[in-house]
């Protein structure tokens, strides 16, 4: 019985442990003057964040509710509309703020809740549209108009609790990181398996944004800066829109900084450790591949911008500091829309003959920079049973070494790819993207290049596909007739560099990488042993050639001469009974002429 008492005993107590809020390190104290951005107690227009106190974020309905109220109360300055629906059939969002125009103008797209615990952006949004409403800032959209989407993970939102973001101070109720199909969007991009990405690149085609935020909160290691952002292109480096990538970096960076630190914040480039436990490593400086919003941008020719607050500072700096960045950059595009223009229209035009694939991280650091870091010490943890950090809530200067990439594998684009109308999944996603291309009514005999791949070597399980990871081949030259219903896809478009990655076996975020083509490693015919041995044995007494190369087979490969199955393996290989479509990655390229 006393065993059975001490049982429950040690489990009420280890329950009421697990139900704590998880030991954050200290918050530095802070004030800004974005704090005058926050709506009197009595106003009507409150935002149900602001009347918590910042300690609470609204549930969709209250979201939904309070944006159709502000929409009817607009003057027709606001609209909004449905542009999908969610896995568990929820409505998809967007509020349009935007005046009447003879002419086109700039469209500014910020998506708050891509992971929804991470929901700073939604309140800065539902703020800043009632101020631009109601409240004296219509002027913002003299030059620009602002699309905002406040909730993209709305079913993951709806799964709140208090334990969802351990690593986050505020709010009180926080979103679900992945979606009720337990994937997360933001490695969704270029693969597109969830209707809720597919909504969203269909809003994109829409309304063609000038720029695209993606608003999220960051984990990792405590830093003085509240607000940090960063697009591939920052410095200069690893931009595959270069005009883009010249904009961001020279005109956006530097007004959205200045803004914020007026504001009273501490605004900074994206924050990676090489190693959290050994913050004093240095950082990470890295290209952002396309399953990310920046990284698809970049491809996609739409300057793409990632924010990341710092999840340790406290909910209500985090909402005015995006408050202010989104304000930020609407006056930034309306300051000079031609020069944006010209960078996107640039970028659109190009036609690279080559790109990089695939990036690998230097060993070596490519450049010191000062950091806003903060103090900390190692203590030996009995429960991981090596050094732990511990964060002191003191502001520190230090001088970071920052490691980046380099390109690891780069690819001359083909004059087109050609899709067999047996990949509708492959031919779904192109079109989904927005990719341009022709498909054939009648059999087409063409010669291409296709790929014989090695042997599969399944990685781990990722966003509900076996992937096998990028991968090389030997190269065939071959004459293929396409049937009715497959699709020609030119290289020789603004989307081009999309549809490189997104058929290029090369690329880490290929359909091929992520597990698309499952039928291309199996094999469904087979020979016996009484049929290949006396075939095999009449080929070594007849090719002098053949005879040789399989002595040195045995000769360099041990295990391959002492396993019987194998060499008869290796010659059925050699005859026409072999599955010519064994390994052959079914993407064709079409060379230059």
């Amino acid at each position: 019985m006393r065993t059975i008492i001490s049982l429950i005993a040690l489990f009420v107590s280890t329950a009421a442990l697990a139900a704590e809020p998880a030991p954050l390190p200290p918050a530095m104290p802070w004030h800004g003057a974005s704090e005058k951005l926050v709506a009197k107690p009595d106003d009507p227009w409150i935002t149900p964040a602001e009347a918590s106190g910042f300690r609470q974020t609204p549930n969709y309905g209250e979201t939904r509710a309070y944006l159709e109220r502000l929409v009817a109360a607009s003057g027709g300055l606001l609209t909004l509309e449905v542009f999908g629906q969610t896995a568990q059939g929820r409505d998809l969002i967007a509020v349009r703020a935007a005046k009447p125009s003879t002419s086109p103008r700039p469209t500014v797209l910020a998506q708050a809740g891509i992971h929804s615990g991470e929901i700073d952006g939604k309140d800065a949004g539902l703020m800043l549209l009632r101020d631009i409403a109601l409240r004296g800032k219509a002027s913002l959209l003299d030059q620009v108009d602002l699309l905002f989407v406040p909730i993209f993970n709305a079913d993951g939102h709806e799964r709140t609790s208090a334990f969802n973001r351990p690593n986050q101070r505020g709010p009180e109720n926080q979103g679900w990181r992945t979606t009720a199909q337990n994937l997360n969007l933001n490695r969704d991009y270029l693969k597109v398996d969830t209707p809720e990405m597919a909504a969203m690149l269909g809003l994109i085609r829409k309304y063609q944004p000038a720029l695209y935020f993606d608003l999220h909160v960051t984990d990792g290691i405590d830093y003085q800066y509240d607000i940090t952002f960063g697009f591939n292109g920052w410095g200069g480096r690893y931009a595959q829109s270069p005009a883009i990538g010249r904009w961001l970096d020279g005109a956006l960076r530097p007004a959205l900084t200045a803004a914020l630190a007026k504001a009273g914040h501490i605004p900074g480039g994206l924050v990676f450790a090489a190693n959290d436990r050994k913050p004093d490593d240095g950082l990470v400086d890295a290209y952002t591949p396309a399953r990310f919003s920046n990284g698809w941008g970049d491809l996609a020719r739409i300057p793409s911008v990632l924010v990341e607050n710092h999840s340790l500072k406290p909910y209500r700096q985090r909402v005015l500091g995006t408050y202010v960045l989104l304000e930020a950059a609407l006056k930034a595009v309306a300051a000079d829309p031609a020069a944006l223009r010209q960078a996107i229209a640039a970028d659109r035009a190009a036609r690279p003959a080559s790109i990089p694939l695939r990036w690998k991280a230097l060993d070596t650091p490519i450049y010191e920079t000062e950091f806003l870091g903060v103090a900390h010490e190692t203590y030996p943890s009995a429960a991981s049973g090596g050094p732990e950090v511990r964060w002191l809530g003191k502001p520190i200067r230090q001088t970071q070494k920052v490691y980046g990439d380099a390109p690891e594998t780069t690819t001359t684009l083909p004059v087109a790819w050609w899709v067999p109308a047996t990949q509708p999944e492959v031919i779904a996603r192109l079109r989904l993207q927005g990719v341009a291309f022709e498909t054939i009514p009648a059999p087409r005999t063409v010669t291409v290049e296709m790929l014989r791949l090695p042997e599969p070597k399944p990685g781990a399980i990722n966003e509900g596909h076996v992937e096998i990871g990028a991968q090389t081949g030997v190269p065939e030259l071959r004459t293929e007739t396409f049937p009715a219903g497959s699709v020609r896809v030119p290289s020789d478009q603004p989307l081009g560099l999309v549809a490189a990655h997104l058929l290029g076996p090369g690329s880490p975020e290929s359909l091929l990488a992520w597990g698309f083509f499952p039928q291309i490693y199996q094999r469904t015919e087979y020979i016996e042993g009484y049929a290949i041995a006396p075939l095999a044995d009449k080929m070594l007494a007849q090719d002098p050639a053949l005879k040789a190369a399989f002595e040195a087979k045995l000769a360099a490969d041990p295990d391959f001469a002492k396993n019987p199955d194998a060499r008869l393996e290796w010659f059925y290989q050699r005859t026409l009974y072999y599955d010519a479509r064994y390994l052959l990655y079914p993407v064709g390229r079409e060379l230059a002429r």
